[in-house]
């Protein structure tokens, strides 16, 4: 059996996953990257994408809209604002968070914030409507 590692994947409302894991795909702020037993120290930031997550017990995928992952020699935890498991996902979850994100882009571009702040909202629109082009719900 291929080397695991512990994952844990956690949001404000619960704890969705906690098991022993061979490789986890990241969508990363800069860029997608995978995770297995021993990784070297690192943490990222997310991007909206799925988590793809293969275990001796099968591949598990979940939706999430951004947070943090930190990867150890021995475990990878991923904190995230929201996550749903894949199978659970119904397009009108998926269109509630594109118009959350609209609806944040709209705001920052209509009040007078840093440039950069309007750049990271537009660039959370185009991605959550890019998930929503790509999946088959």
């Amino acid at each position: 059996m291929a080397d695991t590692m512990q994952f844990d994947l956690v949001s404000p409302e619960r704890r969705l996953a906690s098991l022993p894991v061979t490789a986890v795909m990241i969508p990363g702020a800069e860029g997608d990257m995978t995770a297995m037993a021993n990784h070297a120290p690192t943490i990222t930031t997310l991007r909206p994408g799925v988590l793809r997550v293969e275990s001796p017990q099968g591949t598990s995928e979940y939706l999430v809209t951004g947070g943090f992952a930190e990867i150890g020699a021995d475990g990878l935890s991923v904190l995230a604002e929201k996550a749903i498991p894949m199978d659970q996902l119904k397009r009108a979850q998926l269109d509630e968070l594109i118009e959350e994100a609209r609806t944040t882009y709209k705001t920052v571009q209509d009040t007078d914030q840093p440039h950069g702040l309007v750049e990271d909202a537009a660039k959370l629109l185009a991605d959550m409507e890019a998930l929503g082009t790509h999946m088959s719900l």
